[in-house]
């Protein structure tokens, strides 16, 4: 009994300290942007490999996400005559959840497990040993870029998702449910207020740092060799998308009640 209290005290010891160093480390990273000398150059890199990369994933699942929400809005409404607010369904749900929701999920996918790997491929590597003894500070140079360029990149990409979908729902209610275009695009208009979009641009902020901060410090932190690898970035994608879901749930409940008081 004693020996099990002492390792759950241990492991509580540790996620503290972890804690704590990952926000030393973020802080770090911040301060850095304001250091010269500015790293224009690879913060535009990394803005084409975390935003430019993954339109491509994002539009095809925004595409798709928004035909769903047509298809599901439209049967679900019509059963109580009230097929016609499908456009404002599918505008609503894009703008406010699922666009900054599901946009962050699929960077993090692609850019966020890429992020961890090439960093703690670096470590091991010895490359970011190098970096310092040639008097580069590496947070300046490999972490503070990534963070800027991804805190930026997602709320671009979620109003490509957004744009998409919206697009993808018309096109299957308006094609596919014979739904009326005029009515489609009127009653989404008349729906969509200036606090949905600034909610959505919030969330998207906030998930776009927070992705890039978890992936970035845990390639900084990872082990040695290949299996030191492999669990950074398991760990990274899996405490990311946690991290997503856990946070629209209170940014959620904050920003309704701002708007509604």
């Amino acid at each position: 009994m004693i020996k099990r209290i002492s390792s759950l005290g241990n492991g509580f010891v540790d996620y503290l300290n972890a804690l704590g160093e990952s926000w030393v480390f973020v802080f770090k990273a911040l301060s850095e942007a304001f250091e010269a000398p500015y790293e224009i150059k690879l913060f535009i890199k990394q803005l084409y490999v975390i935003g430019v990369q993954s339109i491509s994933v994002v539009a095809l699942v925004g595409g798709f996400t928004g035909a769903v929400l047509a298809v599901q809005g439209e049967y679900t409404l019509s059963q109580f005559g009230a097929s016609a607010y499908t456009g404002s369904a599918v505008a609503l749900s894009l703008i406010r959840e699922l666009g900054p929701v599901l946009t962050a999920l699929m960077v993090n996918g692609r850019a966020g497990s890429s992020m961890t790997a090439e960093l703690g491929i670096m470590k091991i590597s010895e490359q970011i040993d190098a970096l310092k003894a040639m008097g580069i500070n590496p947070i300046h140079h490999l972490i503070t870029p990534r963070l800027l360029a991804g805190t930026i990149s997602v709320p671009l990409l979620t109003a490509i998702f957004i744009t998409v979908g919206i697009g993808g729902g018309y096109l299957v209610g308006v094609g596919t449910l014979d739904l009326a275009a005029g009515t489609f695009i009127s009653v989404m208009k008349q729906s969509v207020t200036p606090t949905d979009v600034i909610s959505g641009l919030v969330k998207s902020l906030i998930f776009g740092f927070c992705l890039t901060w978890i992936s970035c410090f845990r390639g900084w932190k990872c082990g040695f060799g290949a299996v030191g690898v492999n669990k950074a970035t398991t760990s990274a994608v899996v405490t990311s998308s946690v991290c997503i879901l856990v946070l629209d749930y209170f940014l959620t409940a904050i920003l309704t009640s701002m708007f509604l008081n």
